[in-house]
C-alpha cells in the first residue's frame, strides 16, 4: 500500500471518532401549531430532542395517533453502535499500520456492509414505528400510516416530516468516501504493477462500490404494449395505472391496475413472506412508481381504471383535497384497497376475482 493510501485510510478511520461527539441523524416536524418546528437527534448511543421538550412533545403527539413512544433505552441498536464504530476505527488504523492492500479492501467492504445493514435496519424501525399503531388511539384515520421518510421530506397529515443525516452522519459518509478513494487509488497502482491481475481487482472494487445498490431488490421498467399483467394476463397499456410486486430475491411481477396487484397479493398468501415491496403508478406522474404505503387511492366513477374498479393511485405530488375537488369520490389507504378488492371484487369460487372489462363497473 502506498504512503498516500495509508494516510487516507488512517484519516478515514480516525475521523469516525467524531460520531461519538456529534449526532448522526436529525428528524424534524413542521406544522402550523409548531411554527418553529420540533425535532429529535439520533446519537451513537441515545436519542434526544432538538429542543428541551421536543422528545416529550413528539411522544405526546404519537400517543394520540397510536404510535409507539420513543424510548432510547429500549432500542438495542444504540447499545451496539458504539462498539461497531469503535471496531471500524481499530481495524482501519491496524490496516493502515500493516499497509496490506487486502486489508484496505476488507475494511472498505466491511464499512459498506455496515452502512447497508444500518440503513435497512433504520428503514425497518421507521416502518414498524409508523405502521404498528395502537387500535385504541384517540385519533384513527382509516388506511393512514405514519412512517417517516428514510431520507428527505414527507407529508404526514398536517405535518411535514424531514429526515437527514446530522454532522455525525455526514462524517460517516465522508469517511466511507475517503476509504473508497484509497481503495480506488490502490487498485490503479496494482493495475500498473500487475497488469494481469487488473480484471480481478476491478471486479472486486466495482463489487464494493455497487454493493448497496445491486443487492437491493427494485422495480423494473414496464414495456407498455408488450408486458402482460401477471394476474389477468391482459397487455399492460395504460401508463397511469401499472403496478409491480418485487420479491426479496428481486423477481418482479407486473400488473395493469391497482386492483390486479391487490387481488394477486390477496390470493397468494404463501408469497407474503417473500414480498420485498409493492408499487403503484402515481396518476399525476405517469410511469413513476411509488410504494403502496406512500400513496393514497381514489375510488371515483370519473377515473376509470383498466379493470373496472375505478381505483387510482396518487403520490405525494398532490394533496388529497385537490384530488377530491378535481374528480370527487372516496379516498382510501392501501389496507382499504385490499379490503375492497377482497370483499367486493373477489368471489367465493376459489377466491378468484371476476375480471370486469374496462369501463363497465360502477360505484355502489
Amino acid at each position: 500500500m502506498t504512503k498516500r493510501s495509508k494516510i487516507l485510510l488512517a484519516l478515514a478511520a480516525l475521523v469516525l471518532g467524531l460520531m461519538y461527539v456529534f449526532p448522526i441523524w436529525h428528524i424534524s416536524l413542521e406544522a402550523p401549531q409548531y411554527p418553529e418546528g420540533i425535532g429529535m437527534y439520533i446519537w451513537i448511543d441515545t436519542i434526544t430532542g432538538e429542543g428541551p421538550n421536543d422528545l416529550q412533545n413528539i411522544n405526546g403527539l404519537n400517543h394520540y395517533i397510536g404510535m409507539q413512544r420513543i424510548e432510547p433505552e429500549t432500542i438495542p441498536e444504540l447499545d451496539y453502535m458504539p462498539w461497531i464504530i469503535g471496531g471500524l476505527m481499530g481495524l482501519g488504523v491496524a490496516a493502515a499500520g500493516f499497509g496490506k492492500r487486502w486489508m484496505l479492501y476488507t475494511w472498505v467492504g466491511l464499512f459498506l456492509a455496515v452502512a447497508a445493514v444500518g440503513l435497512v435496519d433504520f428503514y425497518l424501525w421507521e416502518f414498524d414505528y409508523g405502521h404498528n399503531l395502537d387500535p385504541t388511539a384517540a385519533i384513527k384515520v382509516p388506511g393512514m400510516t405514519y412512517q417517516p421518510p428514510l431520507i428527505g421530506s414527507k407529508q404526514l397529515l398536517n405535518f411535514v416530516a424531514h429526515s437527514w443525516p446530522a454532522l455525525g452522519g455526514w462524517v460517516a459518509f465522508a469517511s466511507l468516501g475517503v476509504g473508497l478513494l484509497a481503495a480506488f487509488s490502490e487498485w490503479r497502482v496494482s493495475r500498473k504493477v500487475k497488469a494481469k491481475k487488473s480484471p480481478v481487482m476491478a471486479t472486486v472494487l466495482l463489487s464494493l462500490l455497487f454493493v448497496l445498490g445491486a443487492c437491493t431488490p427494485r422495480p423494473q421498467p414496464i414495456r407498455y404494449g408488450h408486458d402482460a399483467c401477471t394476474y389477468c394476463k391482459m397487455t399492460i397499456a395504460d401508463e397511469r395505472y401499472a403496478a409491480e410486486l418485487v420479491t426479496m430475491k428481486g423477481k418482479v411481477y407486473k400488473f395493469d391496475s391497482v386492483e390486479c396487484l391487490a387481488a394477486y397479493h390477496e390470493e397468494h398468501e404463501a408469497l407474503h413472506a417473500d414480498v420485498h415491496s409493492l408499487w403503484v403508478t402515481d396518476f399525476q406522474n405517469p410511469r413513476q412508481l411509488v410504494r403502496t404505503d406512500d400513496a393514497f387511492y381514489l375510488r371515483s366513477a370519473n377515473l376509470r381504471s383498466p379493470m373496472g374498479m375505478n381505483l387510482t393511485a396518487f403520490g405525494e405530488s398532490i394533496q388529497q383535497d385537490a384530488v377530491l375537488n378535481s374528480f370527487a369520490g372516496e379516498i382510501i389507504g392501501w389496507p382499504g384497497v385490499l379490503a375492497l378488492v377482497r370483499d367486493e371484487w373477489m368471489r367465493e369460487r376459489g377466491g378468484a376475482a371476476v375480471h370486469v372489462p374496462h369501463g363497465t363497473a360502477s360505484l355502489k
